[in-house]
């Protein structure tokens, strides 16, 4: 997610318009700089695919939620690939940018769930049950996080850094897709703050959990920050860059965060129990 995003960033989609290899007849970039940063970013996508698919093979034979988990990860790995190429071929239009990125995101959440359940087939489960509210409202801001990334996304696609400088299309207004993003972004706060409460209130139940909370708040805080401060420096790349790096921090730690309320791992538990 993140070579890619650098990809966009850097208007180096174009660098690389020839497949698998960076042009017609030559499979290793020339000296260009927005050939590396393309070509580098497909080098780089060869370790999650080749994971994924190895994943999902040690799967077989586990519980079918869990292979179905991983065969899904690493379809949508794959899939990138062709989409990649598909993307080049039609000029980099900014909705298939964007479903590009999503796909990323959704394989990022799906191997989340199959690395925590793989930790917790090895060391056990924590005899534990929350709330149902709680449980809820944790599926709840794994679901708002998402629409907080979709809609930043949207943000990016609608600024300065929403395409190559020869092949330049801005999809929406730049202010109103802020303004959008800023209102989700609130929503998503509330929602994390009901959250954190009432683990707060429970966080003799686990502790570890709670205090992995405080950690998300914390991410949380300085994707704000670094945010209102690309904002007001005039998006700059590299800040956008940064803030994109955040952004795949705080959907992971959410992730995880919903998946421990519906099956707590053991090491929830306090060390004594």
């Amino acid at each position: 997610m993140i070579t890619g995003s650098l990809v966009r960033l850097t208007g180096s989609g174009l660098g690389c318009e020839g497949w698998p290899g960076c042009e017609e007849g030559a499979f290793f970039p020339e000296a260009d700089y927005h050939a590396f940063v393309e070509f580098g970013n497909r080098v780089f996508g060869v370790f999650p695919i080749t994971l994924s698919i190895l994943t999902a093979l040690f799967a077989r034979g586990r519980a079918r939620w869990v292979f179905a988990t991983t065969l899904a990860v690493a379809v949508l790995t794959v899939a990138e690939a062709p989409l990649g190429l598909a993307t080049i071929r039609y000029d980099l239009p900014a909705g298939m940018v964007i479903v590009h990125f999503l796909l990323a995101l959704l394989a990022l959440g799906g191997a989340i769930v199959v690395a925590l359940e793989a930790v917790r087939e090895e060391r056990g489960g924590a005899e534990i049950s929350f709330p149902r509210e709680l449980r809820w409202a944790g599926a709840g801001l794994a679901a708002a996080c998402l629409v907080l990334v979709v809609t930043g996304t949207f943000s990016t696609a609608a600024g300065p850094h929403s395409g190559d400088a020869d092949v330049v299309e801005r999809l929406w207004h730049l202010d109103d897709a802020v303004y959008l993003h800023v209102r989700v972004t609130a929503v998503f706060g509330a929602l994390f703050l009901f959250v954190l409460g009432l683990l707060a209130a429970r966080r003799s139940l686990a502790p570890r959990l709670f205090r992995f909370a405080l950690a998300l708040l914390g991410v949380l805080l300085l994707q704000m920050a670094v945010g209102e401060l690309q904002w007001r420096l005039e998006l700059p790349w590299g800040i956008v860059a940064l803030h994109v790096a955040l952004a795949a921090g705080v959907w992971s730690l959410t992730v995880a965060l919903a998946f421990a309320l519906w099956r707590p791992p053991r090491w929830l538990l306090p060390r004594n129990a």
